[in-house]
Parts: structure tokens; sequence; C-alpha cells
């Protein structure tokens, strides 16, 4: 029951990490509510499927559809949350100023929260699935059994869930001036972590050089395999032991969103006069 409780706790505590940033950076947009729903049962069905579909998946490519599939992911993701804060650094400003009647006036809103609600359901998709096989090896080992399997899991989704609405609960406390540059700060570093995923998959394909492998190691300060690391892995990006290209893809990302927040934020003259 432990070991199941352990992987489903961390599956679902990452998946949570990004729903509630997710959640709470769109908190003043119309029908959020309706399109996170959206996002998580697509996710959830999609990961049913893609478990069942593994070794179809794993054997594409000559060998390398399972590293593709998950590349892709990624990137269409971290796409996803770069387009996000851009969108934000334009319409941010005007969000904090009056949320509940600019919420229900810009359009826009309805095409933000559909291109998240895509970015829930890949978490989702990719966490669950993974969950799914996880469990189906432990009970394929005989090292649990199903009724432990079931229990063990409901206690780590429980504590995982939790967790991820404590992290929730904690951003709608912040005070509005601060609000949407910290959930603006972490979808960005989230983009970025989710392209040093991209790189890592593809190096792991034979698709693109590691330029150094590793770039540099300190698992003796911080493991990728404790809780901790884990937290960090899914809110920055954190590696123990990271490539060289993986530094390049995230670096890249950071200074091109940035830059994009930066193209687009509208100017101080233009928004005096709105």
């Amino acid at each position: 029951m432990l070991s199941s409780a352990i992987i489903v706790f961390r599956e679902v505590l990452e998946a949570a990490l990004i729903i509630g940033i997710i959640a709470a950076a769109t908190r003043s947009l119309p029908t959020r509510n309706i399109w996170l729903i959206t996002g998580i049962a697509a996710g959830g069905i999609g990961s049913m499927i893609v478990a069942s579909l593994t070794g179809q998946i794993a054997e594409l490519a000559e060998g390398i559809g399972q590293e593709l599939f998950n590349a892709g992911i990624l990137a269409v993701a971290a796409l996803m949350l770069a387009w996000h804060n851009i969108w934000m650094a334009r319409h941010g400003i005007q969000l904090a100023r009056d949320a509940k009647q600019l919420g229900a006036e810009l359009v826009s809103g309805g095409r933000e929260m559909s291109a998240l609600a895509l970015v829930v359901a890949l978490a989702i998709l990719r966490e669950g699935s993974e969950t799914a096989l996880f469990l189906y090896g432990l009970l394929a080992s005989g090292d649990e059994t199903l009724f432990s399997i079931i229990g063990g899991g409901a206690i780590g989704f429980l504590l995982g869930g939790l967790a991820g609405f404590g992290l929730y609960a904690g951003f709608l406390n912040i005070p509005p001036r601060l609000f949407f540059a910290s959930t603006s700060g972490l979808i960005l570093l989230l983009a970025a972590a989710m392209a040093s995923q991209v790189a890592r998959f593809l190096v792991q394909a034979d698709l693109l050089p590691s330029l150094a492998n590793p770039l540099w190691d300190s698992t003796w300060l911080l493991d990728n395999g404790s809780l901790t690391g884990r937290l960090l892995h899914t809110l920055i990006g954190y590696e123990a032991m990271p490539s060289g290209i993986q530094v390049v893809f995230y670096s890249t990302t950071l200074i091109l969103v940035l830059t994009g927040m930066r193209v687009f934020r509208p100017r101080a003259r233009t928004l005096s006069t709105t």
C-alpha cells in the first residue's frame, strides 16, 4: 500500500501543482471553471487510453515512440504556457484594475482558457498515464495486491490533491498588486521546465546531442528523487544532473518568453487613455 500511495501522491501532486497555478492565474477569466473541468476530464480519459496503448506507442518510430510522444505533449504544453504569459502581459494590468467587470468583457478570455484547458489536459494525460503504468507494474510484480493498490492510490490521490489545493488557496491570499507577477513568474518557469524536459526526451531518442551529460551534478545537495527535488523539478525545472542541451532549451525559453512579454506589454500612455 505504501508504494502505491507514494507513486500516486507524487504524480497527482505534479499535476495538481500545474492545475493550481493555472486556476489561480485565471481566476478572473470568464467560464474558467468549465474549461478547467473540461481539461481535467479530457486528460483523465486520455491518460487511460494512452496507458492501454503504451506498448504500441513505444514501438513506433523504430522504438522511440514513447520519447517522441512525451516530447510532443511537453512541447505543446510549454507553447501554451508561454502564450498565456504573453497574453497576460497584455491584459493582466486591466484585469487587476477591474477583474470582475473586465472578466466578462474580454472576449479573448474564452480563447485564453481554451488554450490553458489544453495544458491541464496534457498535464493529466502525462501524469495519469504514468500512474496507471506504475501501478500496473506493481500489480504484475506481485509486490502489492489489488486491494492495497486501490487503498494506497486513494490515499496518495487525496494527499496530492490537498497539497495542490493548498498552493491554489495560498495564491488567492496574495495582494492583487503582487498576484499577476507571482503567477506569471511561476508559469514562466513551468514553460521553461517543460522545454528542458522536451530536450531530455529528444536526447534519449538520439535526435539531439546532449552537448554535455551531465553539465553538473548536484545530487549531493538535492536529489531529483526526493520529495523536495520532485516539487522543484515540477515548479522550476530543477535537474540534479542536466545535460547541456537541457540548459540551452531552458534558458532560451526564458529569454524568448520574457522578450515577448516585454514587447507586447502595453505602454503607460496606452494604459492611461483606457
